[in-house]
């Protein structure tokens, strides 16, 4: 199966490989959500839309024992190719092929702006089902302008994509089973490639 990401995986990967590297606050949150996978058993991380790896790879390099999935069998060609030490697996977040409970937690990184808003439930709750008791999500997406506004779609240089009001994505989490532990919303900086608010939620399964 292709996806639309599989023709733009190369420029993707060439353009995004630093992408950390001037996200100080990012990293940070990374750093906290490690340790809380640590303290809570140490088990298995996902990263969920995972692309080229590089991420996936930074968990790691946190003594995560982290994997990488994704929709895009080039994506996971060059994840590979680039990570030969690590595992990455062409999969959906909609339906993952993992036991109940059984990761210490998983990485959504704006993995779900493609989602359409009447399927994100869904994969939310599929995120639940994998997730142990105790585990946590961190997951980040770009945030709607007004809080009263719970979705928006917008024009992407690959596919449609969709922005999210954070009290709606805390009550979507909620209904997956998962309670928020923190938020933060970070502003469109000219140093980066960001067009709107980011929104970066940490949850934890009861």
């Amino acid at each position: 199966m292709t996806t639309p990401y599989d023709a733009v995986a190369a420029h993707y990967a060439e353009q995004f490989r630093d992408t950390l590297h001037d996200r100080a606050l990012e990293r940070a949150l990374l750093r906290a959500f490690a340790e809380l996978v640590r303290t809570n058993g140490d088990g298995e991380v996902a990263d969920l839309g995972c692309g080229p790896g590089h991420v996936t790879a930074h968990l790691r390099g946190l003594g995560l024992k982290a994997f990488g999935v994704d929709i895009s069998p080039e994506m996971i060609r060059l994840a590979r190719e680039a990570n030969p030490g690590l595992r990455f697996e062409v999969g959906s977040m909609a339906a993952l092929d993992l036991p109940d409970g059984s990761l210490g937690g998983v990485l959504s990184r704006s993995s779900v702006i493609h989602i359409p808003p009447r399927d994100l439930p869904a994969a939310l709750a599929e995120i639940g089902r994998v997730l142990a008791p105790g585990g946590h999500l961190l997951i980040s997406l770009f945030a709607t302008d007004e809080d009263a506004i719970r979705t928006q779609s917008f024009d992407h240089t690959v596919v449609t994509a969709h922005r999210w009001s954070p009290d709606h994505l805390a009550g979507m989490l909620r209904d997956a089973g998962m309670g928020e532990v923190a938020r933060t919303l970070c502003e469109p900086q000219p140093t980066d490639k960001r067009q709107f608010r980011e929104l970066q939620f940490l949850a934890r399964k009861g």
